[in-house]
């Protein structure tokens, strides 16, 4: 049997930890940055869990972490 590929733009964007949850990166963190505050930008420079619903998506497309 073939081996199973990871998908690797999956792998790029979420992490597991070592309770198995899957953390993801906030949105909004990449440019227009000077007109956020600094509290805004510190809170979505911080990793959040994946939703519940989502995950079960996102471990299919990572299938060896």
């Amino acid at each position: 049997m073939p081996k199973i590929k990871t998908r690797k733009a999956a792998a790029k964007r979420f992490r597991v930890t070592g309770n198995g949850k899957l953390m993801r990166r906030k949105a909004y963190k990449n440019h227009l940055l000077q007109h956020k505050s600094a509290t805004r930008k510190r809170r979505l420079s911080k990793a959040s869990p994946v939703h519940e619903n989502d995950a079960e998506n996102v471990r299919l497309m990572l299938p060896n972490l």
